[in-house]
């Protein structure tokens, strides 16, 4: 099978939408599957994990390979809680199309959002599958215009359902006309297009017809002379447009009965794009190019001849070592081969090469370009490394996580469990990038630094189920923030005998804070006086040694958000000037001028979307606003109540609980990060926080 055939896509979604429901019929239409799992029960087989089993949720990415009349897929189904959004992330980074999944009756929700700008930002060409309608409620052209409005997506619906007495029978295909339902043996039937849907039918192929024709003009003349466009035509400007990202065309369906999934795998292998359909994947040279510049970029194009080239995005562990995701994009790996790692710039062994499906793999002799893949036996390869030919090596860029927002302090039950809890911890943490391990060497405790909630619930559970050791556990807390607010300075000077040798270094500088754009990440920027003549090796020592000091704030010893420091002065003596002594004398001067600052707490603040019944929204108004919850809006949509705002993290605890007391279990609500705010001070004492 060549390239062409080929897709590498994911299923997105908000939870509850049905991304599994859609990959689980799609393993049994194309034969990979005898049954068709279901996530109620407990039988889905993408959700293999013993927690998503349980809890009927995707906590981790699974992959696997389908065929399709002459194509191939490689699918990967992602998790669509907010607290593993992570996991979402570095999988769009190896993909090159989505299936973004929606509910018919709700349409964009909170977590749809997120996931559609993560597609933006791997530029990933998307079609949607409008889910569940045959649920009462459910409107395809609302699902639609859910789009237009909250992800700004201009979106036409090419499949329209087709409902009977209240109850989905099949759905028309907008292009061909063709209807499709299912028989008694619930196998796909052709079947007549309903005389009542037939105008709404030719009003949403006119619209298309008229979208396609903005960009082509074989459409845009059929459509001004009044006749019908030729198919191919058609079909070529839609995947162009796909390709493009500029339009989203949206199926729909019913993926538990089956409704609608033959069309959208149809759909898939016409309009998103092959490996060679994408551009290059590009890289730089390490040790190449100009020593005082940055290596030069090296695109790699998706040729299976070419230089190998793979992008290590997952490191899962198995009771046989860790299995390392790979996408290949140029060359070939091989099984018994080797592959070189410019990060850690040594060779890895590739013991198996492995197809995945789920949480069981079949062997392959060697992975080329385009493949999706799992290597064996590597050892030092982490998630965002690069592998490639070690005579043309090429480092892609790494991937990157945000901060967690919430931590709980772990510690062993007994004194023997403590080597068997620390293994433990050390593969989580190598599985997740998201998940923080700290040690405590004082205390003999662990920190745990998650996403959310559920995210360290999820990981204690495994501690217990997989690996067989329950520590004792503490209450989850908010990870707070420091960041100065005004300016601060400080001077530090060393003249001292050092190892024998009389030494001096001297510095005085100023803090700043920083910047409202400049992001939570980022390192401190140490601005130098123009004129200064100091040598380079000087400078390095004093900006690691400004870099180190201020990891912990002035008032709390919370982490620091990073802002700005400006040498004011350099003190000189030629003669007995030494690096250590400069960086001794701007750690000084550093933690005076902190000091000095006046500083506040930063706490994270998380977007809330609530979706409950009208009979529960006063309820839980009320209670959101006990938990000094900003309410935005309250959208209605018949019986639908959306509630929208922002609230701090840490008054969101035990929330899950609360929103199924208040609504009966019928009410759903979903959290994402927001950033940070500054937490008032007279909240400061009733929270229990103090100078230290």
């Amino acid at each position: 099978m060549s390239l062409a055939d080929l897709r590498n896509i994911g299923i997105v979604a908000h939870i509850d939408a049905g991304k599994t429901t859609v990959t689980e019929r799609i393993l049994h239409l194309t034969g990979v599957e005898h049954r068709v799992g279901r996530v109620d029960e407990g039988t889905a087989t993408m959700d293999w994990m013993a927690e998503e089993r349980e809890r009927g949720i995707t906590i981790t990415s699974a992959a696997t390979h389908v065929t399709w009349g002459e194509g191939a897929i490689n699918l990967i189904d992602t998790p669509g809680h907010v607290d593993f959004t992570v996991e979402v992330e570095r999988c769009m980074r190896v993909l090159d199309g989505a299936v973004l999944v929606l509910d018919a009756v709700a349409g964009v929700q909170a977590q749809t959002e997120t996931v559609w700008r993560q597609m933006q930002a791997q530029d990933l060409a998307c079609i949607a599958f409008i889910n569940k309608c045959d649920k009462p409620g459910a409107d395809v052209l609302a699902a639609c215009q859910s789009m237009q409005d909250r992800l700004g997506a201009t979106s036409i619906p090419v499949a329209y359902p087709i409902v009977e007495e209240d109850k989905l029978v099949g759905v028309v295909d907008c292009l061909t006309l063709q209807a499709w339902g299912l028989d008694d043996k619930g196998q796909r039937q052709a079947r007549e297009v309903p005389a009542e849907i037939v105008d709404e039918v030719a009003v949403l192929r006119s619209e298309l017809f008229d979208a396609l024709a903005e960009d082509d003009e074989a459409v845009m003349e059929a459509v001004v002379e009044g006749r019908e466009p030729d198919p191919q035509c058609v079909h070529q400007a839609l995947r162009e447009r796909v390709m493009a990202g500029t339009l989203v065309p949206a199926l729909c369906g019913a993926a538990l009965r089956g409704i609608g999934v033959e069309l959208l795998l149809d759909s898939i292998l016409a309009w998103l794009p092959s490996p060679l359909d994408v551009p290059p994947v590009e890289g730089l040279v390490p040790d190449g190019g100009d020593p005082e510049g940055a290596p030069p970029p090296a695109p790699r194009p998706a040729d299976a001849d070419g230089s190998a080239t793979a992008l290590a995005f997952k490191v899962q562990s198995s009771a046989h070592g860790d299995l390392t995701f790979v996408r290949v994009y140029a060359g070939r790996l091989q099984s018994g081969g080797k592959a070189w790692n410019p990060r850690t710039r040594c060779m890895e062994r590739i013991g198996r090469i492995l197809r995945m499906h789920a949480d069981h793999g079949e062997a392959l002799d060697e992975a080329v370009a385009g493949d999706i893949a799992v290597l064996v036996g590597l050892k030092n390869t982490a998630t965002g490394d690069t592998l490639c030919d070690r005579a043309e090596p090429i480092q892609l860029e790494s991937l990157t996580f945000p901060d967690p927002v919430i931590a709980l302090i772990v510690e062993p039950a007994a004194g023997p469990d403590r080597d068997k809890l620390r293994v433990a911890l050390e593969r989580l943490a190598r599985e997740d990038p998201s998940l923080h391990i700290v040690e405590d060497g004082d205390t003999g405790q662990w920190t745990l630094q998650g996403m959310g909630e559920l995210h360290l619930e999820v990981n204690l559970h495994r501690l217990t189920g997989e690996f067989g050791v329950t520590p004792h556990v503490g209450q989850p807390r908010v990870r707070y923030r420091e960041a100065i607010t005004g300016v601060g300075r400080g001077a530090g000077r060393v003249d001292q005998a050092l190892g024998g040798q009389e030494v001096f270094g001297s510095v005085d500088l100023e803090v700043h804070p920083a910047k409202e754009d400049q992001p939570s990440d980022a390192s401190w920027d140490v601005r130098w006086p123009e004129d200064l003549d100091l040598p380079p090796h000087i400078r390095r020592a004093v900006e690691e040694a400004v870099g180190q000091e201020s990891m912990g704030g002035p008032r709390f010893g919370y982490a620091l958000v990073a802002g700005s420091v400006r040498i004011t002065a350099v003190g000189r003596h030629p003669e007995r000037e030494d690096a250590a002594a400069y960086a001794q004398a701007a750690t000084s001067a550093l933690g005076q001028a902190l000091r000095d600052a006046p500083a506040c707490l930063l706490e994270p603040r998380m977007s809330f979307e609530v979706q409950t019944p009208e009979a529960f929204s006063s309820g839980i108004i009320a209670d959101l606003a006990a938990r000094r919850a900003v309410v935005g809006e309250v959208l209605a949509e018949g019986d639908l109540r959306t509630i929208t705002g922002t609230v701090a993290l840490g008054q969101m605890f035990g929330y899950s609980t609360a929103v199924r007391s208040l609504s009966q279990g019928r009410a759903g609500f979903s959290l994402t990060p927001a950033g940070f705010v500054e937490v008032p001070e007279e909240e400061l004492q009733a929270r229990g926080l103090s100078w230290i």
